[in-house]
């Protein structure tokens, strides 16, 4: 249905002839790299922009803009994504994709139900469905509540999150608590396994009740692809959403696969990898790098005083072993460590000054002939690819479910922008075996 209100029964036709463009809103850089790979992962060509893009960008799909809006001051974060919505919209995107953590990462404040009122408000959207699922990694939602894996979402490892714990699994109590104007109701299991004519009724019921977003669950790639198909033949201008929902959109818009969507230019030179994620399976695989023999060099966060002799360190440290075997520089901690250090330096401190220690020593191992790079953390990832310089990434082939392989220009860099939560436990060990 539109703004005025619903479809009527002769929209139950094919959808509509898809946009040239689809434009995609992320709130983290590793969370726009995870949505760019699914759009890749299922036939479109992709770029990635670093922010609104300074210039048009042509011979693509679906554009991604990332940002660093998820912790970041509200009025910013807002104001960020209107920036790039609008870019978006000139360029012909009819369709935006507000792309979110699959965790539903988020304050009580903020900011995914700000800015998804934002840009609902702006679009003049009258339904917005939500849905941070990604079945593939174990992000589901039923009866409204998130699971990571089998266990509930407040009582998984996120409820630790130094920034943004989560501790509420019902993402329609999140969601209403954050937002101004907007109520949240469910699209439940019944009614999406019955279909997108049954999932488009009971949007339009909730907005009969004055709910104009709506969590819906979404068990399994099933749910995601009625989703999707009832976003393309609805029209609806905004959804809001993890990656999983990526993998289903652009059949259902029609986009045919392209068979060189994967394609990336050779590179030569050593390769690295940088971690600042402090999340399990962060954690899980630094442990299993340096079990089996990864030369990795440990940033001690207590010693950020003096971070530019630390820097210092740990280049000096690399530059002999790069070359010979894949390096780990990394200030990955557990929670205790993390809360240990955020008490004794302040919350804000802490992160900035982890953040900016790595992405100089990023910098530097590029500087030092450093060509295939992993950055591991989404805040660390954001300011990495600041540091680097980095505008735009083209989208390559697939790590792991979220994580791709990807070129940055002029640099002439293979880069893989991992969120903390995602990969195998031999994670940074198998990325370098990927073609």
């Amino acid at each position: 249905f539109s703004r005025h209100g619903p479809a009527g029964t002769d929209r139950q036709g094919p959808p509509r002839t898809p946009p040239t463009l689809l434009g995609c809103i992320a709130d983290d850089f590793t969370g726009a790299t995870d949505l760019a790979n699914n759009l890749v992962q299922a036939g479109m060509r992709v770029v990635q922009s670093i922010g609104v893009p300074d210039e048009p960008i042509d011979g693509v799909d679906a554009v991604v803009i990332a940002l660093k809006s998820r912790t970041s001051p509200v009025d910013q974060a807002i104001s960020e994504s209107l920036d790039s919505a609008k870019w978006l919209r000139a360029q012909g995107a009819r369709r935006l994709y507000f792309k979110i953590c699959s965790t539903f990462d988020s304050t009580p404040a903020g900011n995914i139900g700000p800015v998804a009122e934002a840009l609902a408000d702006w679009l003049g959207a009258a339904f917005v469905p939500v849905t941070p699922a990604f079945p593939a990694n174990g992000r589901t939602v039923y009866q409204g509540h998130l699971f990571v894996g089998d266990t509930l979402l407040g009582e998984s490892s996120m409820r630790h999150h130094p920034l943004t714990p989560m501790t509420e699994s019902n993402l329609v109590q999140v969601l209403q608590a954050q937002l101004r104007d907007r109520k949240v109701g469910l699209v439940p299991h019944d009614t999406v396994c019955a279909g997108p004519e049954a999932l488009r009724q009971c949007a339009w019921r909730l907005v009969a009740q004055g709910r104009s977003m709506g969590i819906v669950d979404t068990v399994n790639q099933s749910a995601l692809d009625v989703l999707a198909a009832t976003i393309a033949s609805e029209d609806w201008p905004l959804m809001v959403a993890g990656s999983g929902l990526a993998l289903s959109l652009p059949a259902a818009l029609g986009c045919e696969a392209n068979a060189h969507a994967q394609d990336l230019p050779e590179v030569g030179g050593a390769s690295a990898i940088v971690s600042g994620s402090c999340s399990a399976a962060t954690n899980a695989q630094v442990a299993a790098f340096i079990a089996a023999g990864g030369p990795a060099f440990a940033i001690d966060a207590m010693r950020l005083d003096a971070s530019q002799s630390l820097v210092n360190e740990a280049l000096a440290w690399a530059a002999p072993r790069l070359g010979q075997a894949p390096v780990l520089i990394y200030s990955t901690a557990m929670p205790e460590t993390v809360r240990a250090v955020q008490i004794a330096m302040g919350e804000a401190t802490a992160g900035d000054q982890v953040e900016q220690a790595l992405s100089q020593i990023a910098s530097g191992l590029v500087a030092l002939g450093v060509r295939r790079l992993i950055v591991a953390g989404g805040e660390t990832s954001g300011a990495c690819v600041k540091a680097l310089g980095i505008r735009t990434l083209r989208i390559g082939p697939q790590i792991d479910p979220g994580v791709p392989w990807c070129h940055a220009e002029p640099a002439n860099l293979r880069i893989a922008l991992k969120s903390g939560n995602f990969g195998t436990v031999d994670f940074f060990h198998k990325a370098f075996l990927t073609p």
